[in-house]
């Protein structure tokens, strides 16, 4: 099993910061959607963040290594985990930061891909070993990020259950889903699936799979993928399932989809601020760093 765990935090969260009208939530949280890194709002009691949740499910899992990376102006980060680089202890995890450069001529970052790239060209000893990578404003249970250490594939991820999830209809509609063989193995990633072709998606299980931006990826295998990403021609972005489908084209690699049907918190935009302070006031009534 490995020890290493990469937080995607550097992103733009431009849909956080979108205006809207919400009289469910203060002052203070609507500043501090508009200006912090969404893993950094503060959602749990005493203003502390989602990622300390996040955490806590990672140590629990048995992670020890933490990368957490972060946008140029990230140093709100280092305040809540760390003023150094590398190598800080956070309740026994070993906190180091990546940073995401902007590449000249674009005002946001460049994308997963990119965000993932720069991180392991910062330490490079990860293009020697395994690691797992997650978004910084999800929620994974320990479970899930347990199963990612756990497997024996050098590539896999977390499959969810696209029923289980506890978001509306219209917005669980837009996920992209994964096409996976009969050995759960992913075969193909569909964004902005219509109706008419959800059947043939289906697994062996009769379920709709989604990821959720939770992966373990073996290094050296992956990093010649990370560098040749190509731009995605919508979003303009490179982007890690690109990077994960074109070394299984390409290489004959495997990356096994890990069933899960559990619902994964996201702070995404304002709205989700409120849904997400109800389920830690739930499911997390404390932290426990004990573990």
């Amino acid at each position: 099993m490995h020890n290493n765990l990469i937080i995607l935090a550097g992103g733009a969260s431009s849909r956080m910061k979108k205006q809207v009208v919400l009289d469910n939530l203060s002052e203070e949280e609507i500043a501090q959607a508009n200006e912090r890194s969404k893993g950094l709002i503060g959602v749990g009691p005493n203003g502390r963040p989602l990622l300390d949740y996040l955490l806590l499910n990672a140590k629990r899992a048995g992670y020890k290594n933490i990368y957490i990376i972060i946008g140029e102006q990230g140093d709100l980060f280092k305040e809540f985990y760390g003023s150094e680089n590398t190598n800080n202890d956070f309740h026994g995890l070993n906190i180091s930061f990546a940073t995401q450069y902007i590449p000249e001529g674009r005002v946001k970052p460049f994308g997963t891909a990119d965000a993932l790239l720069q991180a392991v060209e910062q330490y490079p000893e990860l293009n020697s070993q395994y690691y797992s990578v997650c978004n910084s404003d999800n929620l994974y249970s320990t479970a899930a990020l347990l199963a990612l250490r756990e497997t024996e594939s050098p590539n896999a991820f977390i499959s969810y259950d696209r029923d289980a999830m506890e978001f509306p209809l219209e917005r669980i509609s837009r996920f992209a889903i994964a096409k996976l063989n009969e050995n759960n193995c992913l075969v193909d990633i569909l964004e902005k699936p219509s109706a008419d072709v959800l059947e043939e998606y289906k697994d062996s299980e009769g379920k709709l799979r989604v990821s959720m931006n939770a992966f373990k990826f073996k290094g050296k295998v992956l990093y010649p993928y990370l560098k040749n990403c190509p731009v995605h021609p919508e979003r303009d972005e490179k982007e890690l399932p690109t990077v994960l489908l074109n070394s299984l084209k390409e290489a004959g690699n495997i990356a096994l989809g890990i069933p899960f049907s559990e619902h994964v918190p996201d702070l995404t935009a304002k709205e989700d601020i409120a849904e997400v302070k109800e389920y830690l006031k739930t499911h997390y009534p404390q932290l426990d760093w004990n573990v």
